[in-house]
């Protein structure tokens, strides 16, 4: 039994933030029912032809769950996703602004009907305020919170190589609904959670903000260098790898100067005499250890670095870290199915003492019929929806009679 064995969530969700959510949900034993469109489903199926021809945002964020397609437009489309969601403990959605509203999704609605209700709403700006209704993305979250201004050069800005809002929106729906599901099981009580990607992300720039709050300026862009500590950043070995290494105090600093830059002298050398100094100086400080560092084959480098008690770790490509040691000394890897074939994932970080669920990613509408059933629609019902496009019009009839 995993730790959500028994809780069904029912999701209206697309793209990254709310998907995410609701896949850690998955991962720990949860049932969750993704809702889509009859035409297409989650436009996050369409995003790329990466891994067999599916989507690679699509494999990563879906796997263990029901894919029910349904056209919650239609009349009898709504009624079917008011029957579905009475059955749930969780309600999530990433809608448009009003959207759930609209459907009879508000907090407030589901409450009146069941006060136990858990509803998880991700916005984009907030529910209320002046951006309430203005639409939200991941990289112009990026850019309204600073963190495009603080990623980097000197010459140029630079969005973060994932999507970072929607993943701390989804780190933060998904904490919410965890924590209201504990203290439901004490009182019985619902709760009503909101999360903005916008405000996710601001939490994630508190350093910085309190640094220009203080100082009255922002940290520089510094490319792979840490904007406030230095030593903290790459440098090419002889061998032309790449090895960012970091100082993180002044025992680190003595060590390093003694064991792997054999300059002693620089530990009294007073340009560079505590983090301070050294950042002020970064130029100079760079040119000697970059100097030194590319005189050192990577072997030597790595020897000297891990001698001196000094942190440091490969400039990796994404092809390297799918092969990467730990990962694989550590068993990380599984395989989940897919459509098109099976393909290699990641456990969840989160270690429980039992295997996470690690399900198939659902092809569009593959359980459609399979709910309806549940919900006491009979063959020829099923059948009619489909024919009428309410729900997904390429279902088979073997799937209809599964």
């Amino acid at each position: 039994m995993l730790p959500l064995s028994g809780v069904t969530v029912v999701s209206l969700e697309h793209a990254v933030a709310a998907p995410f959510a609701t896949r850690q949900l998955a991962d720990l034993g949860a049932r969750v029912i993704k809702i889509e469109r009859p035409s297409g489903g989650d436009f996050a199926r369409q995003y790329d032809e990466s891994v067999n021809g599916l989507a690679s945002y699509f494999v990563w964020l879906n796997r263990s769950k029901e894919s029910v397609a349904i056209d919650v437009k239609s009349a009898e489309g709504k009624a079917i996703l008011a029957d579905l969601v009475d059955t749930a403990d969780v309600v999530v959605q990433n809608l448009g602004p009003g959207a759930a509203a609209r459907l009879g999704l508000s907090a407030a609605d589901l409450h009146a009907k069941d006060p136990g209700k858990i509803v998880l709403n991700i916005t984009g700006w907030g529910s209320t305020g002046p951006w309430k209704d203005r639409k939200a993305y991941d990289l112009l979250v990026q850019c309204e919170t600073g963190l495009v201004s603080l990623t980097g050069t000197a010459d140029d800005v630079a969005k973060v190589g994932v999507s970072i809002a929607d993943i701390a929106a989804g780190m933060y729906g998904f904490s919410g609904v965890l924590a209201a599901l504990y203290r439901r099981a004490s009182t019985g009580e619902g709760a009503d959670i909101e999360v903005s990607l916008f405000e996710a992300l601001a939490e994630w720039v508190g350093q910085p903000a309190h640094f220009t709050a203080g100082l009255g300026r922002q940290p520089g862009r510094f490319g792979a260098a840490h904007a406030t500590i230095a030593p903290y950043g790459p440098y090419d070995d002889a061998d032309g790898h790449t090895i960012l290494l970091a100082i993180q105090n002044e025992p680190e600093w003595e060590r390093f100067c003694r064991t792997v830059l054999e300059r002693p002298d620089l530990v009294v050398d007073e340009r560079f005499a505590g983090n301070s100094r050294r950042v002020n100086h970064r130029d100079e400080l760079n040119v000697i250890v970059a100097e030194c560092i590319g005189r050192l084959t990577t072997v030597v480098a790595e020897a000297k670095l891990a001698e001196a008690g000094v942190a440091y770790a490969g400039v990796n490509t994404v092809s390297e870290f799918l092969e990467h040691p730990v990962l694989q000394a550590r068993d990380r890897w599984r395989s989940v199915d897919t459509e098109k074939g099976s393909v290699r994932a990641l456990l969840p970080p989160i270690g429980l003492g039992e295997e996470a669920r690690m399900g198939p990613v659902p092809a569009h509408g593959a359980h459609t019929a399979t709910v309806l059933r549940e919900l006491g629609l009979d063959t020829e019902r099923i059948a009619t929806l489909r024919d009428q496009g309410i729900i997904n019009a390429d279902m088979t009839k073997e799937e209809i009679n599964r």
